[in-house]
């Protein structure tokens, strides 16, 4: 028989092996963060489009059954709700309501903003504003109904047919 002096010898992870793969699950994990979070942003910004292009739609419902676009005061809630409408002339004419869910809030809980006539562009009907994620009304990142027109004409604001105008939409 034969005695061996040696020690068999289990190895594991040193603290400093252990701290360099927490260190790089931690690099991977804060990538993977930020690409999602860039997602998610890019997302409530497209769901905030839709919305305005929903509105806009929903208004034209009303101005045809009631030959008028929404007062300043009576704003969206005419969308979903009769009792916003201000006379009794007006409501027995109301048509609606042409969305099926209140919807006072954009994205990032933020009242709407609703201005008629517009205050963005000259000669408009109405704005409809979402002051976006910083909840700061004037800056960078606000949404309005004017935004797709004033992109497809490069920063100037362009008709509904596509083509270039001077600063002012159609007036219907």
């Amino acid at each position: 028989m034969r005695t061996t002096s040696r020690r068999h010898r289990h190895r594991g992870f040193t603290i400093l092996e252990l701290l360099i793969v927490i260190g790089i699950l931690l690099a991977i994990g804060s990538l993977v963060l930020v690409n999602l979070l860039g997602a998610s942003e890019k997302a409530d910004v497209g769901l905030t489009r839709v919305q305005l292009k929903i509105f806009e739609s929903e208004l034209e419902k009303f101005r045809v059954d009631m030959k008028r676009w929404p007062a300043e005061e009576e704003g969206l809630a005419v969308l979903w709700s009769k009792d916003a409408i201000s006379t009794d002339e007006d409501k027995e004419k109301y048509g609606g309501p042409y969305l099926r869910e209140p919807a006072p809030k954009d994205t990032w809980g933020n009242e709407w903003i609703f201005h008629a006539p517009s205050t963005i562009v000259e000669g408009a009907n109405f704005d409809i504003i979402s002051i976006g994620p910083d909840k700061q009304e004037g800056t960078e990142d606000d949404l309005s109904n004017h935004d797709s027109r004033k992109e497809s004409a490069d920063g100037e604001f362009s008709d509904f047919s596509g083509s270039s105008s001077s600063g002012s939409a159609p007036s219907n």
